[in-house]
């Protein structure tokens, strides 16, 4: 029972942190959260250092919590290693090719192309924030994890997903600084897909690098206008 709780609050406090319910920095008192949650501090503690060991959450003295800080030298750091470890899942599932795991790459490719971006399937008055779609966000999630699914280790793709959900952070709270620009993200993921299903590794590694690298050049010029700075200086962002 104690193991279920503890994995049930440590999802939905991931959840909370990667939809920017608890913004980055903000302090996570475990007698509120004991309270919310209705368990033990024993529980919450656990969870809690759970999500220290995804790089979620930091550790503080005096054994107190915050959620991870954002910044521009992280979104570098991790946007390097996640290009490193996607493309070597992706070239692994390539080399590995099995029709279960090219049908579920077309089955996640058809799902991401025909779900809507945004809530009400369009974006959103100039100057206003987009609202998330959460049905575009979880199959993006899927079309990702398919691309790295057939690459046959469990623990590269335990660390895949870890760098992900620190990524989606920082995509969401991109997404609230300002809608997507004149950008072909079905041209990009159908690009990826297509270059995979042909067995193509290093187009397809290329063309997944280059989905990344856009992605993060695109969040900093977002979070940089949300400061009110210019993409160099914005060190950190504190705020959603």
């Amino acid at each position: 029972m104690a193991k279920s709780l503890t994995e049930t609050v440590t999802s939905r406090l991931r959840q909370d942190i990667l939809r920017c319910a608890l913004p980055p920095g903000a302090r996570l008192l475990t007698g509120a959260l004991c309270a919310r949650f209705d368990v033990s501090l024993a529980v919450v503690r656990e969870a809690l250092s759970r999500l220290v060991a995804e790089g979620l959450v930091v550790a503080e003295p005096q054994r107190s919590f915050r959620v991870a800080p954002i910044s521009v030298d992280d979104l570098h750091d991790l946007t390097w290693l996640r290009i490193e470890i996607e493309t070597l899942a992706l070239r692994r599932a390539i080399a590995r090719a099995t029709l279960d795991w090219e049908s579920a790459v077309v089955s996640a490719l058809h799902r991401l192309l025909h779900t809507p971006l945004y809530a009400e399937g369009a974006a959103p008055p100039m100057n206003e924030a987009p609202v998330v779609n959460e049905a575009w966000a979880a199959a993006h999630a899927a079309f990702h994890l398919a691309l790295a699914a057939g690459c046959g280790s469990p623990s590269l793709l335990a660390v895949r997903a870890s760098l992900f959900d620190r990524s989606e952070r920082y995509r969401r709270l991109s997404a609230r600084a300002g809608a997507e620009p004149d950008r072909d993200l079905e041209r990009e993921h159908r690009g990826i897909a297509e270059a995979a299903l042909r067995h193509e590794a290093d187009a397809a590694a290329a063309l997944l690098a280059r989905h990344l690298e856009l992605t993060a050049a695109l969040t900093l010029d977002n979070l940089a206008l949300a400061a009110g700075a210019t993409t160099a200086s914005v060190e950190p962002i504190t705020a959603c």
